[in-house]
């Protein structure tokens, strides 16, 4: 048993595989506690949208709301101009005063605050924003409606009578909250996430075994029909993931917004570039590559906003982010299954992403050098 473990823990493979161990720990701690570090702090980056009808009351909500709201309050536009910021995810939540609201709440009728929140987010604007939702229908109903409208009828009533009128009617206030592109179940909800995932670590693993092929090959065959044939294949092993993974999200009763080949078509897009980056660092750095993709696979999981909305992420996450491929995945894949304003940017980004690998693998290939051919004698010698 001795001499059978000293022998298994000299093998190189053992000592890269312990190392590989270590260090996927270290990349990932190092990535995940400083790119999530002082998240709560960055809420003023999310925006929701005021739009006041009313004119009597709603600027003086609005005031309280910019005070005393954590994030970040926008004005000065119509509920269509803010319905369009919703859907391209430029605000988080809209929140609608409507005209009658002061006529209304004076009434019996219950008066309402309505709030629009897009779904197609990850998991975490949701439930923030219902939350702030609650928060400020609570605050009308306790503070602004009490202190405010006493004021709008100081005038017309006794001061007790005033009083007594603003006590009754802060409990008149109710939330109307609508979700825009609804999303169905957590399950759907982490679809994106495991979809980026699965992708990136496949991507790796068949780059990785790419590789040693490759190199199985360099004494018979020159660099350039290597990496012709291994582009070959990959383009079609991208198509023939992507319809499985596809398949099996519809299978398992996966919402999809636009459609089986709309998704099918997309993830074979954003697989084949995820394919091309983690080979890149395979054809510029061989084997040792996958340390680098190691580190961009954690890279990517954080910045990508498949997790945390990217607006609360620190600055140099958020620009690195939109360098990698991951993000513009994730918010396709949002739009396809969940609602959005399309795909088009994000395919058009992809797009230039693998072009920009290709080049890299191109000029990796042409500084590598063809071994030379073995020849017959010495192969059937050394048979």
């Amino acid at each position: 048993m001795k001499s059978i473990f000293a022998a298994f823990m000299k093998l190189p493979t053992t000592k890269v595989g312990i190392a590989t161990a270590i260090l996927f720990q270290l990349i990932f701690t190092i990535v995940w506690m400083t790119g999530y570090h002082g998240i709560t702090d960055r809420l003023d980056q999310l925006k929701v949208a005021v739009v006041n009808e009313d004119k009597v009351y709603g600027e003086q909500l609005i005031t309280n709301l910019q005070s005393s709201l954590p994030v970040g309050v926008q004005t000065g536009m119509t509920l269509a101009e803010a319905q369009q910021q919703l859907q391209q995810r430029d605000v988080q939540m809209i929140i609608e005063i409507p005209a009658d609201f002061s006529s209304t709440v004076q009434s019996q009728t219950p008066a309402q605050l309505h709030y629009f929140i897009n779904e197609s987010n990850p998991i975490m604007i949701k439930n923030m924003m219902t939350s702030i939702a609650d928060k400020v229908t609570a605050t009308v109903n306790r503070a602004a409606v009490e202190s405010g409208l006493k004021g709008v009828f100081a005038g017309q009533l006794a001061d007790d009578q005033a009083q007594t009128a603003a006590t009754m009617m802060s409990q008149r206030v109710v939330s109307d909250i609508q979700s825009v592109n609804p999303v169905q179940g957590m399950n759907n909800q982490m679809v994106p996430m495991m979809m980026i995932l699965a992708s990136y670590v496949g991507a790796m693993i068949m780059g990785q075994n790419f590789q040693i092929s490759s190199k199985a090959l360099a004494s018979r065959f020159g660099r350039w029909s290597r990496m012709s044939v291994r582009l070959l294949v990959t383009a079609g092993a991208s198509i023939v993931v992507s319809l499985v993974g596809t398949s099996l999200v519809a299978l398992f009763g996966g919402q999809l917004g636009h459609g089986f080949m709309a998704l099918w078509g997309f993830q074979a897009l954003f697989l084949l570039t995820f394919m091309l980056v983690a080979q890149m660092f395979l054809f510029v750095f061989d084997m040792a590559g996958m340390l680098f993709n190691i580190l961009i696979l954690s890279v990517q999981l954080v910045s990508s906003g498949a997790m945390m909305p990217r607006e609360l992420l620190p600055d140099f996450y958020q620009w690195i982010g939109s360098a990698f491929p991951a993000t513009y995945a994730v918010q396709g894949l949002m739009n396809l299954l969940f609602g959005g304003t399309g795909v088009g940017k994000d395919c058009l980004a992809l797009i230039l992403i693998m072009v920009f690998a290709l080049i890299v693998i191109a000029i990796a290939t042409s500084l590598r050098k063809d071994k030379m051919p073995v020849s017959p004698l010495v192969a059937v010698a050394e048979s």
